[in-house]
Parts: C-alpha cells; sequence; structure tokens
C-alpha cells in the first residue's frame, strides 16, 4: 500500500456573495485567466499552479471570509500602482516586511469585492 504523498495545492477556495462582480475582479482587475463556470454558483481561475474557485456558499456554516492570500508579483511598486488605478482598494501602500540576507520581502494590502483581505507579495533581490 502506497503511502499519501501531498504534492500541492491544487485548488483554493474563495466565498463570494455576488460572484458576477467577484468575476469581474479576479479576471478584469487582477488579470487572472478565467477557466469555465460550473453552475451559477461557481467560476474558476488559474493562479499559476493553483486554481482558484469563486464560490457563493451553500449554507451559513460555510459563509465566512476567505484566508488570506498571498500573491505573488515581480514589482509590487508597479503592480500597486497598477492596480490602484484600475480601482483595486488597497490598505496600505507597498512596504518593507523583512531585509532577508538575498532579498527583501515586500507586502501591500487590498479587498477585493467581496471584503476578503488579499496579499501581493515581493522578493526584491538585493543588488
Amino acid at each position: 500500500m502506497a503511502d499519501c504523498v501531498i504534492t500541492g495545492l491544487g485548488q483554493i477556495a474563495i466565498n463570494v456573495h455576488d460572484l458576477s462582480r467577484a468575476k469581474h475582479f479576479y479576471g478584469q482587475l487582477l488579470g487572472l485567466p478565467h477557466l469555465f463556470d460550473a453552475g451559477p454558483a461557481l467560476a474558476f481561475f488559474q493562479c499559476g499552479d493553483v486554481r482558484l474557485m469563486l464560490s457563493i456558499p451553500e449554507t451559513r456554516e460555510f459563509d465566512h471570509p476567505a484566508s488570506i492570500l498571498y500573491y505573488r508579483v515581480t514589482d509590487i511598486h508597479a503592480s500597486y500602482r497598477d492596480l490602484a488605478a484600475k480601482g483595486v482598494h488597497f490598505e496600505d501602500a507597498p512596504h518593507l516586511i523583512a531585509p532577508l540576507p538575498e532579498y527583501d520581502l515586500w507586502m501591500a494590502f487590498a479587498r477585493d469585492t467581496e471584503g476578503n483581505l488579499l496579499g501581493l507579495m515581493a522578493e526584491m533581490m538585493k543588488g
């Protein structure tokens, strides 16, 4: 019998209340490729190797904010300017989180149209 081997994350669910509005945010504002819809309550987007599932909660038990997802970007300052110009509401400007030996870790936090907090993160190489 083989042991279970987890090789990574395949999909993350993000709760939404207005699927059309959320699809616009993740597709048009964040620029994630839309994969497909499954019925009136599910939409799927690709984010690197992970699939994001936008989902209207079926019951109150599942109606809660999403975990904070941190989206990796190459240039946090350019990404911040671009998304802010598109109307994305940021909680703060990009700021240094940790100066590490090989790179500096920068983050900025925003809210999607459903009130979920999300982070942009960049590992800015030194020198």
